[in-house]
């Protein structure tokens, strides 16, 4: 896979973002929740993938003393589901039914009332420093990342976090594959311009 050196300069920068105390305090933001978007192309989803995996080992060997958790959503909505007993069914209802049926039946259980909370406990997010979340190409249409940030808002209080999202953010809307528009999104920062 051909690296994309622009996107990988960016990715640089994420630690020295992440490691202010403007950051990590949510200060200075007016008043606002320390939410953070990082945004790429979605062809360079591996590239960062592994920027992820070596961001939470750098921080873990160097900066032992922050506590960082990377949620991964497709890996908590399998979990979600399994826990609940629904994968199986899931996956039978999508052989017979369909995705449509198969996305009206998951509305339900993969609300965000229940989700968001199950995530928070799943992640252990209140103890940690930074959260960081991923997946979100990966779980789409079934949960939808501006749904989520609204959520997580009213559980995570000032707690920073950041959502590495494959579109654009520009800063008020989010487009996921840089083609989907979702609903405005007025409440994140972009992380690296």
């Amino acid at each position: 896979v051909r690296m994309n050196q622009q996107l990988q300069d960016r990715l640089n920068q994420i630690p020295e973002k992440i490691l202010t105390e403007q950051f990590l305090k949510s200060q200075g933001l007016g008043n606002e929740i320390g939410f953070w978007i990082f945004d790429y192309a979605p062809e360079a989803e591996l590239q960062v993938r592994e920027y992820l995996s070596f961001l939470k080992g750098f921080l873990d060997k160097k900066h032992s003393h922050l506590k960082v958790i990377n949620i991964n959503l497709l890996q908590a909505m399998r979990d979600y589901l399994d826990e609940r007993s629904f994968t199986d069914k899931a996956i039978q209802m999508q052989k017979s039914k369909g995705d449509l049926a198969l996305l009206k039946a998951l509305s339900g259980p993969l609300h965000m009332d229940k989700f968001a909370p199950f995530l928070m406990q799943y992640s252990g997010a209140c103890e940690h420093d930074i959260i960081l979340i991923s997946g979100v190409g990966s779980v789409w249409p079934v949960l939808r990342a501006h749904n989520l940030l609204n959520k997580l808002h009213a559980l995570l209080g000032h707690k920073p976090l950041v959502l590495f999202y494959p579109g654009h953010y520009s800063g008020q809307s989010l487009a996921l594959f840089n083609k989907i528009p979702s609903n405005n999104y007025y409440r994140a920062f972009k992380l690296v311009p």
